[in-house]
């Protein structure tokens, strides 16, 4: 308060007419304060700490932003990982039964990408595209054929750029509603009854803790490469030590494996996918929040300084205003 009512006297005293021929120090003085036209405008000096405080105003609703984004990935991760968990023993038995035949060397490959439909999410989609794009180099060939079903924006977004033409099937916001092995079933069925395949490549990341997440790959073989692989002593021979009844042959049991193992490898790679994209989120948001702290305490360093030294410049004015007026 004693300091603005001294700055104000400071002007009162420089601005006043009462001097109408004033010395050349006065008036050197008075010049240092009104500025011409052609100069900049009355209060220029606190043009920089006006910035400075609308860019740390910027980072502060930035940090909440943050912050808010955290805790609602942190609460719908709760919800999700248990489901996720429990979603596992579904397709494990068939892994045991059928086995998982990843080299597998046929001429019809679907890679199916799951991927998210949101971003700021850390490389998790990012992670998914080149397995997807790695494996797509290795299956494609002069007699092979290999195509794409992406499921998720950002995948979708990300393939389409050099894939265009590769691409069989996108689907998109899968998880604007809680996933469910209903919605996930219908989906599936889709799937088979649109493309043609010997072997389905199932590409999502498994879930493994909030900041960690392993990219995994299940293969699904049709039938008849199924078949195939059991004549040549695969895993798929052990069906033969069960009894089938009902009077189905070997051929309709493994259709009706291969649809159901799909079904149940979609529905975990989705929760999954779906888990480790809110721990990513999390992690992500997390170090933005912390990000916009260090920057907001950078802002405040410079912007204390910035006024102190304006502080300091109108104190140096109105002494030299007040011993020119003296003199």
């Amino acid at each position: 308060m004693a300091m603005a009512a001294l700055r104000r006297e400071g002007r009162r005293l420089l601005l006043s007419p009462t001097f109408p021929n004033p010395s050349p120090a006065v008036a050197a003085a008075r010049s240092s304060v009104v500025s011409p036209p052609e100069m900049a405008p009355l209060g220029a000096r606190s043009i920089s700490t006006q910035v400075v405080r609308n860019r740390m105003k910027s980072v502060k609703n930035i940090q909440k932003i943050t912050k808010a984004m955290k805790m609602v990935a942190a609460s719908k991760l709760r919800a999700v990982q248990t489901r996720t968990e429990n979603s596992r023993g579904l397709w494990q038995p068939f892994t045991a039964l059928l086995g998982d035949a990843p080299s597998v060397d046929v001429k019809k490959n679907v890679i199916v990408t799951i991927t998210s439909d949101k971003g700021l999410c850390g490389g998790i989609n990012s992670t998914s595209v080149k397995v997807s794009r790695a494996l797509h180099k290795l299956t494609s060939g002069p007699e092979k054929e290999s195509k794409y079903v992406v499921l998720g924006e950002k995948g979708k977004v990300q393939l389409v750029r050099d894939s265009r033409n590769s691409i069989e099937m996108t689907v998109s916001e899968l998880q604007k509603n809680p996933i469910n092995y209903t919605q996930i079933a219908v989906l599936a069925d889709d799937i088979l009854k649109n493309v043609e395949y010997d072997a389905l490549r199932v590409i999502f990341n498994k879930f493994q803790s909030v900041i960690s997440f392993k990219p995994t790959m299940v293969t699904i073989l049709s039938p008849e490469v199924a078949e195939k692989e059991s004549e040549a002593g695969g895993k798929v021979g052990d069906l033969d030590s069960y009894e089938i009844e009902g009077g189905e042959t070997k051929a309709e049991i493994l259709q009706n494996l291969a649809e159901f193992q799909f079904s149940c490898v979609l529905y975990n790679g989705s929760l999954e996918n779906a888990c480790s994209e809110l721990g990513a989120r999390m992690s992500a948001m997390d170090s933005s929040s912390r990000n916009a702290g260090d920057m907001l305490d950078r802002l405040t360093l410079t912007y204390n300084r910035t006024r102190q030294a304006s502080i300091t410049t109108e104190l140096i004015e109105i002494i030299s205003g007040a011993s020119a007026l003296e003199g």
